[in-house]
């Protein structure tokens, strides 16, 4: 993804773009951060998903979490799998609902202290 231009004061912004869509994700804060994703096609956004979440503990692995994100399939594309696992970590995301409106919790394991967590909802827009 690409880092772009930050579009608030000490946002840090992700554009990537593709034919007639566009992916924004921007979000504030470090250990404890807020954001949103959205996606707009031919220049309209059709879709948006809020999270906010928090690191609990030092052993929290930022690359384990986008390794986790990068295994999200079309089952589960809000935000990583329901389990995802490599080597002392474990990631487990819960959603209820559908891609038009949906809810869900994330949080991630260092063996069996949790060291991260992360709440999100979103869907399609009209």
């Amino acid at each position: 993804m690409n880092e772009t231009e930050s579009s608030r004061p000490s946002s840090h912004d992700f554009r990537y773009e593709k034919g007639n869509y566009m992916y924004l994700d921007t979000y504030v804060g470090g250990e404890e951060f807020a954001g949103e994703e959205a996606v707009w096609k031919e220049g309209q956004a059709v879709y948006a998903m809020n999270y906010m979440g928090r690191v609990l503990a030092d052993g929290f692995s930022g690359n384990f979490l986008k390794e986790a994100l990068r295994a999200a399939d079309t089952t589960m594309p809000y935000r990583g799998p329901e389990l995802y696992e490599s080597g002392e970590y474990t990631y487990r995301c819960k959603v209820t609902g559908d891609f038009n409106w949906f809810q869900g919790y994330e949080e991630i394991y260092q063996n069996d202290q949790k060291v991260y967590e992360c709440v999100f909802h979103g869907g399609l827009l009209k």
